[in-house]
């Protein structure tokens, strides 16, 4: 799994790989610092995210509600057929503005 984050606005962080339980421990950190900056606009960018297990979902919401707490924006873009149907699945697809 790789996460890279471009500064600027918006922020775009780019998720590449699998995105699974290990993955997500790994990458925690770099959510964290997402949420300290959620404030702004934030796009996660899942063009090259080929598949999200529930603690990759959990990153997610934890995400959303930094966001939702500090008045940002989060939007959710490009992602697979695959990915959409966890998040239609599970109900997320109602919880962001997937672009």
């Amino acid at each position: 799994m790789k996460i890279s984050i471009e500064n600027g606005d918006p922020i775009v962080a780019r998720l590449e790989g699998r995105l699974d339980t290990a993955a997500a421990v790994e990458i925690t950190p770099d959510f964290q610092a997402l949420a300290e900056q959620a404030a702004g606009h934030i796009v996660l960018d899942c063009t090259d995210l080929a598949y999200i297990s529930s603690s990759g979902l959990r990153l997610f919401l934890s995400l959303r509600k930094a966001s939702a707490a500090k008045g940002g924006k989060l939007q959710v873009r490009n992602i697979s057929n695959d990915i959409r149907q966890v998040f239609m699945m599970t109900g997320f697809i109602s919880l962001f503005e997937i672009i």
